[in-house]
């Protein structure tokens, strides 16, 4: 049984004459307020070592000084309780703390829904629906705004000093911004380090891709700690190269594969697309790079003339395209497929669908943070083959590494 016998409920219910569910709400409304403040009284007792009227036990200087009003919010909606005093001002109860208005669990239901992209006009309704509480848009913003210290605080946390690889990643949303709709990038950052743990380093706003820009994140990054880095996966990221040979001189940079075939088929008609992906393959599975460019030179053969533009693609960007040939197996497959932040970003993706337009950067940021956090809670786990991994890169890097393992 819970709190109350079957007897004390039947005298609950036959006393307060209640008939309907509604009457039932309103009686433990009504309850609620009287239990909080039957709570704040024995807390007083408990500070001030007497109960009320009993002066003959009292030991201290202090005393009670009657009650001040205040205004909650809980499950029940708006009531007013009386909150005892003491002389001396020094009670600080803990069931409603001092500047606390707020005593439901409804800011943590509106985070969590707001997570999960709920819109504000849904979590609104949700609330009236479920606890009959009216809460406003500003309410809401208000509550999902105490996250953007968190997210400060968190952007701004310290790193390790060599991560074994980094990802770098965009994707792409629409905020709002001096009354019109900009499209805007989210770059995401994540890092594996020595131990193969991967995180999320960073996410970055902006609106285009710069050198300027790109030094602005890889500075960042450089102080919270990271002094190193052996090899950055990116898109075709304009400004980006210049960027870490002026930040990470000794970073190798991978162009991902990935990328550079999706790049590569938007120019190609929907009957050839199965056969120029087919035809990409050998280029990028090929066992050495000699090999890749005689692939490159068969595809040129079959498609060279029908789709110039691709191959003019993959011959400019081949020297950063080709950075993966000169590893083993291993390390081929964790730097030129990027499952790591594909995989992230559906998540990303299957989150923020809903909101098609978001109202500021703030906005957008407080939503990327929070999916973040659930995210990355789950990543526990070293990248499979981390041993051989580690051991494979020691031999590419061995002064680099070297000083980093324990």
């Amino acid at each position: 049984m819970g709190l109350w016998t079957k007897e004390q409920l039947r005298a609950f219910i036959k006393e307060n004459k209640l008939v309907s569910a509604q009457d039932a709400q309103n009686a433990l409304k009504e309850l609620f307020a009287e239990t909080l403040q039957e709570m704040l009284e024995a807390e007083m007792d408990e500070h001030l070592g007497y109960e009320k009227h009993d002066a003959k036990s009292k030991q201290t200087t202090n005393s009670r000084n009657g009650k001040s009003k205040k205004k909650i919010t809980s499950e029940y909606g708006e009531q007013e309780i009386a909150v005892p005093r003491d002389r001396q001002s020094e009670f600080d109860p803990m069931v409603v703390k001092k500047h606390q208005s707020n005593v439901s669990g409804i800011e943590d239901q509106i985070i969590a829904l707001y997570a999960k992209g709920v819109s504000t006009r849904e979590i609104q309704d949700h609330l009236q629906q479920l606890y009959g509480v009216e809460v406003s848009p500003t309410f809401i913003s208000n509550v999902t705004n105490k996250i953007l210290p968190l997210v400060k605080e968190w952007q701004n946390r310290p790193l390790q000093g060599i991560y074994a690889v980094v990802y770098l990643d965009a994707i792409h949303f629409k905020v709002k911004q001096d009354g019109a709709i900009i499209n805007k990038a989210a770059y995401m950052v994540i890092g594996i380090d020595l131990d193969g743990i991967k995180d999320v380093l960073g996410m970055w706003i902006g609106e285009n891709e710069s050198a300027k820009f790109w030094l602005s994140v890889l500075n960042d990054l450089k102080n919270r700690g990271v002094q190193d880095i052996l090899i950055t996966c990116v898109d075709n990221l304009t400004g980006f190269s210049e960027a870490i040979t002026a930040c990470y001189p000794k970073t190798e940079i991978q162009k991902c594969i990935i990328h550079q075939i999706r790049n590569s088929t938007r120019y190609v008609s929907y009957k050839d697309l199965k056969k120029v992906t087919a035809d990409l393959k050998p280029i990028y599975k090929a066992a050495t790079e000699e090999m890749a460019l005689m692939e490159l030179d068969r595809f040129e053969e079959t498609w060279g003339s029908k789709y110039p533009l691709i191959l003019r693609s993959w011959r400019n960007n081949w020297e950063e395209l080709a950075t993966f040939f000169k590893y083993p197996p291993e390390i081929r497959k964790l730097i030129y497929t990027t499952n790591i932040i594909e995989s992230y970003h559906r998540q990303l993706r299957k989150v923020t669908k809903g909101k098609s337009i978001f109202p500021t950067d703030d906005a957008l940021l407080k939503m990327l943070y929070l999916i973040t956090m659930n995210v990355t809670r789950k990543w526990t786990g070293r990248v499979q083959n981390w041993g051989q991994i580690l051991l494979q890169l020691s031999v590419f890097y061995p002064e680099r590494i070297g000083q980093h393992l324990p």
